[in-house]
């Protein structure tokens, strides 16, 4: 089911792409295994996956530490509380979710010297919603210069979770948004090349506006467990 299904997302991504003139291999899949089994990652890896998200910094660990492989790369996508934020620093490749200077300072002071930087990816929130982290665009200049100091991070680029519009115009507008920040970002930062935007229900307007990263969990790995 899950070699079935990373195809289809293939093939969505693809047709997208298509639409907008963009090469496919410009948009990375990132599987997001948060509450699923080792034995479902393995069955994503078996199918040419090697891009996964947790939301669980403690659930996340574990299954790096068991699966052991180099060849994976592991984003943290969830929210970095400050007493675990030595774990994100150690464990992870990326970090998706820094959306003020106190977490990136974490983040950079935990980081080993003996580790590549810590690709990070600034959070925003494009909605201004009050129950999702992030910075507004307003805010995001001055964090992304401050991040760009920090020697054991690498900022990379964006990541946002818009809410879900009742139209896919709607939805266009509002991943235009993110893309213009993004491409902003990108004419002052050379590092910057990464634009996390589009989930299992979304991801094509994610992509026709610009996203070089979709998130997806349940068309890969169907419903999650809650926790």
């Amino acid at each position: 089911m899950i070699e079935n299904n990373i195809k289809n997302i293939r093939q969505r991504i693809l047709l997208a792409t298509e639409r907008c003139q963009r090469d496919p291999k410009e948009v990375t899949i990132l599987a997001v295994s948060k509450t699923k089994t080792t034995a479902d990652i393995k069955q994503a890896i078996a199918a040419g996956q090697d891009c996964f998200g947790e939301n669980y910094i403690q659930e996340g660990v574990q299954k790096i530490q068991f699966l052991a492989n180099p060849g994976l790369t592991w984003h943290f996508i969830g929210s970095v509380q400050s007493n675990k934020s030595r774990l994100v620093a150690q464990y992870f490749d990326w970090c998706q979710s820094v959306n003020s200077l106190n977490c990136a300072n974490r983040l950079n002071y935990q980081r080993t010297s003996f580790q590549k930087p810590l690709n990070i990816l600034i959070q925003v929130n494009i909605n201004n919603e009050q129950t999702k982290f992030g910075v507004s665009l307003k805010e995001l200049s001055t964090l992304a210069e401050q991040v760009s100091q920090l020697p054991y991070l690498k900022l990379r680029g964006l990541m946002a979770i818009p809410a879900l519009k009742e139209t896919y115009h709607h939805q266009l507008i509002i991943y235009q948004k993110m893309s213009e920040a993004f491409q902003e970002l990108q004419n002052v930062y050379t590092s910057v090349d990464t634009l996390s935007l589009g989930m299992s229900n979304d991801m094509e307007a994610a992509i026709i506006a610009g996203s070089t990263m979709v998130r997806i969990g349940t068309a890969i790995f169907g419903s999650r467990v809650q926790k």
